[in-house]
């Protein structure tokens, strides 16, 4: 091999110790949340199509709230808008840390994922459009709904059928997912905003700035932060933007990197990541279950039900914008960059993993569901559709990943125990000492 050769830059090369040790203790949590999403949904299916169905629907529209300041909300909405606040808020932080100290810093290293993010938005997206093109009944506003790519869920799967995954490839599926969400949130934004009041969204500028300047002086007094991010939230809400959105905007004003007055870099993580540690749990084990729970519940009416569902255009568009338009998105995206930028699979890895992993990244279930609901409406017939393909759509998603990730399990297996050798026994996996292409080990 010449020098020019080993020069080339290389994909899903490994990363530090250090990132890959966080990027793994972030998947786990993740993990957790997965399983408990899963148990949620699966909750809410078998209630739904049981005798007892009715409650569940009582349930789910039993409303709460100030209606004084327009918050008697039904628990299902308060799921879509206040719970996944929390989650998009964390999503947020996440987001912020990958531009300011993460992968996304790096232009290099940015290209892959946000390249594959933007096509497996696109892919889906267009593919969705064609189908249900003509389908009448405001059909057209569904296009954003297989765009999304649900990171608990996929990983969820990814722990059953491929726990010994390399390091890089799985930090690869993180990177995704959060310019995933970052899609996602702009999406919801920009596109599904309904009549927009400027004047409360002016207001929620006074206690988010508060909140930012509290958290730039490293303020973490939750008597003091919480009341402010509630505030913001209340006020966006009544803007019309959707109240997730409020989330992102109050985790973009927390700081990563801790300021010179407060130690430098090398004193500890920043506030970001001591947020992202306090509520993260609480995303993964509390917000995003219950929302599972709360919106996954369709009656299905058998298997005439299921066929009659999925053979509507609008659900047929985002069960093949799942399945197949998100992985040749994002595995098209990919290649291209590869192409492009002259870069080669590192050592070991062929297009049959990164395929596997582009269908992990068609498993759209939390955002898939919000946008659906915010496209048609909770609770509508067109929304049990929704709910019915987004279903389908991750489950052969899941299997059809579970299939190509199986097929390269030895080698997995292999690169996994590599990973795990100490010979030194510094605490530091003795590969993670060697870069390989130059940046590994940055």
């Amino acid at each position: 091999m010449t020098d020019a050769t080993r020069r080339r830059p290389s994909l899903f090369a490994r990363r530090s110790w250090g990132e890959t040790s966080r990027i793994s203790a972030i998947l786990r949590r993740e993990t957790v949340g997965g399983a408990l999403l899963l148990v949620g949904a699966l909750l809410a299916l078998v209630w739904s199509n049981s005798p007892w169905s009715e409650g569940y629907q009582s349930l789910r529209d039993f409303t709460i709230g100030p209606a004084s300041l327009h918050l008697d909300l039904s628990l299902a909405t308060w799921a879509a808008d206040g719970l996944l606040a929390i989650f998009f808020f964390v999503a947020g932080l996440e987001l912020k840390r990958e531009f300011v100290a993460g992968d996304l810093r790096d232009p290099r290293r940015a290209a892959v994922p946000v390249a594959a993010a933007a096509g497996g938005v696109v892919v889906p997206a267009l593919i969705y459009t064609a189908i249900a093109a003509g389908a009448g009944g405001g059909a057209a506003k569904g296009w954003a709904i297989p765009t999304a790519t649900d990171i608990a869920f996929a990983l969820a799967v990814l722990a059953v059928v491929g726990r010994f995954l390399p390091s890089a490839l799985r930090t690869f599926l993180l990177t995704l997912a959060v310019v995933d969400d970052l899609l996602a949130i702009v999406i919801i934004a920009v596109f599904y905003t309904t009549d927009l009041s400027v004047l409360p969204l002016l207001g929620a500028l006074v206690p988010l700035v508060i909140f930012g300047l509290l958290v730039q002086r490293r303020v973490r007094s939750w008597w003091l932060l919480l009341p402010l991010a509630a505030a913001t939230w209340v006020l966006v809400h009544e803007s019309g933007v959707h109240a997730t959105v409020a989330g992102v905007l109050l985790a973009f004003t927390v700081p990563v990197i801790r300021s010179e007055g407060a130690g430098g870099p090398d004193a500890g993580p920043g506030l970001a990541e001591h947020f992202e540690h306090r509520f993260r749990p609480v995303s993964a084990g509390i917000a995003v279950p219950i929302f599972a729970f709360l919106s996954a519940g369709v009656t299905v009416g058998g298997l005439a039900g299921l066929v009659t569902a999925l053979t509507d255009r609008v659900a047929l568009g985002i069960v093949v914008g799942l399945v197949l338009g998100k992985p040749i998105g994002i595995l098209a995206a990919t290649w291209l960059v590869s192409r492009f930028s002259r870069a080669d699979l590192d050592e070991g890895l062929n297009w049959l993993d990164v395929l596997g992993l582009s269908l992990l990244g068609g498993i759209g279930f939390t955002v898939s569901l919000l946008i659906g609901e915010l496209a048609f409406g909770l609770g509508s017939e067109r929304d049990d559709q929704v709910k019915v393909a987004v279903l389908t759509g991750s489950l052969l998603s899941a299997l059809l990943a579970t299939v190509i990730l199986r097929s390269r399990s030895r080698f997995y297996r292999r690169v996994h125990e590599i990973e795990q050798i100490d010979r030194d026994r510094d605490g530091v996996p003795d590969v993670f000492e060697t870069p390989t292409d130059g940046t590994a080990g940055r």
